[in-house]
C-alpha cells in the first residue's frame, strides 16, 4: 500500500467516525483485536489438521 493510499484510507476511517480521532483509533483497535482472534483460530485449526507447527510455523 502506498503512502498516498494510506493517507486516503486514514481520511476515510476518520470520516466514517465523523472526524472523531479517538473514535477512529478505538475502531481500529477493535478491528485489530478481532483479526488477531481470527488469526489465532486459523493457526489452531492448522495445527489441529497437521498443517503447521506452533514453533516455526509455515503459516507465518
Amino acid at each position: 500500500m502506498s503512502l498516498r493510499s494510506n493517507d486516503t484510507a486514514i481520511d476515510e476511517i476518520v470520516a466514517s467516525c465523523n472526524g472523531d480521532l479517538r473514535g477512529a483509533v478505538r475502531a481500529l483497535l477493535l478491528i485489530n483485536e478481532h483479526l488477531e482472534t481470527e488469526l489465532a483460530k486459523a493457526y489452531a485449526a492448522a495445527v489441529d489438521h497437521g498443517l503447521a507447527e506452533r514453533e516455526g510455523s509455515v503459516l507465518h
